[in-house]
C-alpha cells in the first residue's frame, strides 16, 4: 500500500544509496515516508522488505516506543521524510485514514512475515 499524504512536502532529506538510515537496536525517534528511491529493510542480515516511494518505514518504533528491531539501508539515492512522534500523534489522531493506512501497511508486513517464517 502506498501512502501518499506527503508527497508535497517541503522538507524531504537525501540519502544516497548505501547510507543507513538506522540500524537495528537504535532508538526509534522517527519513521520515514519514501518520496523518491528505494531503501530495504534488513533484519540480522537479511532483507525483509524493499520500501519504494509512496511507502513508509520505522512506524513500529514510534508505536511501541522501543529501539529498532531492523535496519534501513537506501539502495538507490532517496528523499526521505522524517515523521517524529508528535507528528505521528497529530496525524493519527486528525487523520483517521492514514491511520487505517498505516495499520494496513503493518499487517501486510505481518502477512509477509508469516510466510516467511
Amino acid at each position: 500500500m502506498e501512502i501518499h499524504l506527503f508527497d508535497k512536502e517541503q522538507h524531504a532529506e537525501a540519502f544516497s544509496a548505501g547510507t543507513a538510515v538506522f540500524r537495528e537496536g537504535d532508538p526509534g525517534e522517527h519513521m520515514f515516508a519514501v518520496l523518491e528511491g528505494t531503501v530495504d529493510i534488513v533484519i540480522h542480515g537479511t532483507i525483509v522488505e524493499t520500501v519504494n516511494a509512496g511507502g513508509v518505514f520505522g512506524e513500529m518504533a514510534l508505536v511501541e516506543e522501543r529501539p529498532r528491531i531492523a535496519s534501513a539501508i537506501v539502495t538507490a539515492d532517496a528523499k526521505l521524510v522524517r515523521i517524529d512522534r508528535n507528528r505521528f500523534m497529530f496525524l493519527v489522531q486528525q487523520n483517521p485514514f492514514f491511520a487505517l493506512q498505516l495499520m494496513t501497511v503493518m499487517a501486510e508486513r505481518l502477512r509477509r512475515m508469516d510466510q516467511y517464517l
